[in-house]
């Protein structure tokens, strides 16, 4: 069926949205922007790639940040001229098909909640740590019925919630590069600058060559998932156009200051083959190397922040998805129901499926848990594709139709979306070339194959096409 002969879509998605508060402000959307950015990826995973890759960590996050900015530029353009909260789910399906929708946005949901597992596992680590003996799976439970009922509630809450989180990451993160800053021009009382003697010595900038390159900016790439919750908050806010577009405007300083910049620091600090860099982290070790007492503890502080923040945005972005796809067909209808402007179903069902993860992770942490973080390793690339996709084939249509509600437009369209992609593809292609994420990639691949051939099952079933 064409474009343009096809009936309009079951699609309730202005509907849901309106449905839905508009009680976020602007200063919320600005700080779950700004937060956003910086997550338990950048403080804890970003080791890994450090000891893989050396001082060419920089490079890596400086090619991965540009991707991403391309990504985010592409969603800002189709979320400013659409608000929606199903954002890169609803532009999927109005650009390619009812089945595009059905799968970027279910493997989004699934991304997300196993997240929270994840990242509640992460925080009750920590807070073990400080009270031994207790059981982690009780800390998790806490945490998760806490960012429940701040979910649950109105969604200013969660905005509230969010912002002091982002604050406190961004006021530890913006220290930490004054200090760092400092100590490495020589500035920083009871520290010598180390020069260039810790990019240019140990085998020099890529002292494992281009296999640890390549596995750097493999853990560059995944260190970024997570910005595109602010086109589905934006939804919900006071004037969402007015909001992704200061979002999306403002990523590419964040970008470059808080991932790029927070590399330079410590591979100028510290050398890359320092074993605390990957066994503690990387920031604790530039810490220590600054002789900052307590630095250890001040880390986990603002790791835990980070992992909190992350487990509060994910319940809140995995239940707002949800819900979109329900309001469009695309899902059980009781679980779109919305309460005083709430998803409480949606927002109840994410959170017990992100703490079965966790007990999945006790019970079964040889085959199925293993299996489930396979599935979730590339998710985040294929919602980057489908963004890219669509974009391509949702701005030429704009520009036809509604030329006004290009608020915010991609760079050089065609060429950086086709770029993009081309880059992701060679993403993929590494992926393969590497037995860690090669596993990754094929039960991603799977997931993806699964949702599609259902997309396109339901997609028949309902007799629909692209909405135009």
């Amino acid at each position: 069926m064409s474009r343009t002969s096809a009936p309009p879509p079951t699609d309730a998605a202005p509907t849901a949205d309106s449905a839905l508060t508009h009680g976020l402000k602007q200063r919320h959307l600005s700080m779950i922007a700004l937060g956003g950015v910086i997550g338990a990826g950048l403080f804890v995973g970003s080791g890994a790639g450090i000891a893989a890759a050396g001082p060419s960590i920089v490079l890596a996050y400086g090619i991965s940040g540009l991707l991403v900015m391309f990504v985010m530029r592409m969603l800002g353009e189709m979320s400013a001229a659409n608000p929606a909260s199903g954002s890169f789910s609803v532009h999927a399906e109005r650009a390619i098909g009812p089945w595009a929708g059905f799968t970027a946005g279910w493997a989004f949901w699934v991304l997300l909640c196993v997240a929270v597992g994840l990242e509640g596992i992460g925080a009750a680590k920590i807070v073990t740590g400080w009270l031994p003996g207790t059981p982690e799976w009780a800390w998790v439970a806490l945490f998760m019925v806490i960012f429940l009922g701040t979910n649950l509630a109105a969604v200013k809450n969660f905005g509230e919630f969010e912002f002091w989180f982002a604050a406190l990451k961004v006021v530890a993160i913006t220290l930490f590069l004054v200090l760092g800053v400092l100590a490495v021009l020589g500035v920083l009382p009871g520290t010598d600058s180390p020069g260039g003697s810790n990019l240019t010595g140990e085998g020099g900038l890529l002292p494992n060559g281009s296999e640890g390159f390549i596995i750097g900016l493999l853990a560059s790439v995944f260190a970024y998932g997570g910005l595109e919750t602010v086109t589905i908050a934006a939804a919900e806010s006071e004037d969402p156009v007015r909001g992704v577009a200061k979002a999306v405007r403002t990523a590419m300083w964040r970008i470059a200051v808080f991932y790029v910049g927070s590399m330079a620091v410590i591979v100028t600090l510290v050398p890359w083959d320092d074993p605390e860099v990957a066994e503690v982290g990387p920031f604790y070790a530039a810490l220590d190397q600054l002789g900052i007492a307590g630095a250890a503890e001040i880390m986990n502080v603002v790791i835990l922040a980070a992992l909190l923040s992350a487990m509060n945005a994910n319940i809140y972005g995995a239940s707002r998805m949800a819900c979109s796809l329900v309001a469009r067909g695309q899902g059980p209808k009781r679980i779109g129901t919305i309460s005083s402007g709430v998803p409480r179903n949606a927002v109840l069902v994410s959170s017990v499926f992100g703490f079965l993860c966790v007990l999945l992770s006790y019970w079964r942490p040889d085959d199925v848990f293993p299996w489930l973080l396979n599935m979730i390793g590339a998710v985040i690339l294929v919602v980057w594709v489908f963004i890219a996709v669509s974009q391509l084939i949702l701005r030429s249509r704009l520009e036809r139709e509604s030329p006004e509600k290009l608020v915010v437009r991609m760079w050089l369209f065609p060429v950086l979306t086709i770029v993009a992609l081309l880059a992701m593809a060679g993403i993929f292609l590494l992926m393969l070339r590497q037995p860690d994420t090669r596993d990754q990639l094929l039960a991603t691949g799977a997931l993806t194959a699964v949702l599609i051939l259902t997309g396109l099952v339901r997609q028949k079933r309902a007799g629909r096409g692209p909405r135009a």
